[in-house]
């Protein structure tokens, strides 16, 4: 583990807000355990080991019954702990696979078999290096003969450059995280954020992730910085959002969040039963369980 890597909440409390049934934490990752499962030589961070034992009890004890697990880019397109974790949660946890160009159909084909159901696009350079479009558009090429999906991870300030890039994809888009706003400014003088919730809006191949105010955040908890720009997005797009814990929580640097205080923000998010559920149980199952 990285000297200064914040290793994940060991004790956190119970939810007073009670998800509805069939929640799906729709954002998620396992990591390692290393000797097991090694991190990738090019990874640009190393993580505390994160395993599916763990995930999977985090899980229950937040009272959630499904999972949407992310390949992170500490291991790179090594998706072993991931297919490991997807066998073994009796079909209670989806996967999203970090590929290379160099992947095989029969690659694709046993990652597809183990429940994998898209491929993820990390923009963020401290975290992954760029690909050239052309790169994109293979992948996407392919992986939309299996119909699955993409997910894509930029920060606001790079939606501009990349949204000709995304138009070209002709399947499902899931925005990790919001785009990642800069929510120090006023959501009613946010050209950046009103770019986003435009595209978002007009364009039903894209699905947002409400997810990461421990990151997103400026102020720290309980994040209130982050409630009106989520729920701006739950409420113009109730039938296309996400939530997840994005535990656990890689690369934080100041704090590390109660992920029970995490599901306690659900409800200033989507604010009606109706919202929840579309927001916790159908959208997830009708993207990852159809």
């Amino acid at each position: 583990m990285d000297p200064n890597y914040m290793p994940f909440h060991p004790n956190p409390s119970k939810p007073t807000f009670t998800v509805p049934a069939g929640a799906v934490d729709a954002h998620c990752h396992v990591f390692g355990p290393g000797e097991i499962f090694p991190y990738h030589p090019t990874r640009k961070y190393t993580p505390c080991d994160a395993p599916k034992e763990t995930l999977f009890a985090r899980r229950d004890f937040l009272g959630f019954e499904r999972n949407v697990i992310v390949q992170a880019s500490c291991h790179g397109p090594d998706n072993r702990a991931l297919v490991d974790a997807l066998k073994a949660s009796n079909d209670k946890a989806k996967g999203i696979a970090v590929v290379d160009g160099d992947v095989t159909d029969k690659e694709l084909h046993e990652l597809n078999e183990a429940g994998v159901k898209g491929v993820r696009f990390n923009f963020v350079p401290r975290l992954a290096d760029e690909e050239t479009p052309e790169f994109y558009r293979a992948i996407v090429a392919r992986i939309r003969k299996l119909d699955w999906q993409l997910v894509v991870y930029f920060e606001a300030s790079e939606l501009a450059r990349l949204t000709p890039l995304f138009k070209t994809f002709d399947l499902p888009i899931v925005v990790d995280h919001l785009g990642v706003p800069d929510v120090s400014k006023p959501m009613d003088s946010n050209p950046d954020f009103d770019a986003f919730v435009k595209l978002v809006s007009e364009d039903d191949r894209f699905v947002v992730k409400v997810t990461c105010p421990e990151r997103i955040s400026k102020q720290g908890p309980p994040y209130d910085d982050f409630v009106p720009y989520a729920r701006r997005v739950a409420e113009a797009i109730p039938d296309r959002v996400l939530w997840g814990t994005d535990w656990p929580h890689p690369n934080m640097r100041t704090h590390m969040p109660d992920d029970g205080k995490l599901v306690d923000m659900i409800p200033k998010i989507a604010v009606t039963a109706e919202q929840q559920r579309k927001l916790l149980v159908d959208n997830p199952m009708r993207l990852y369980w159809r």
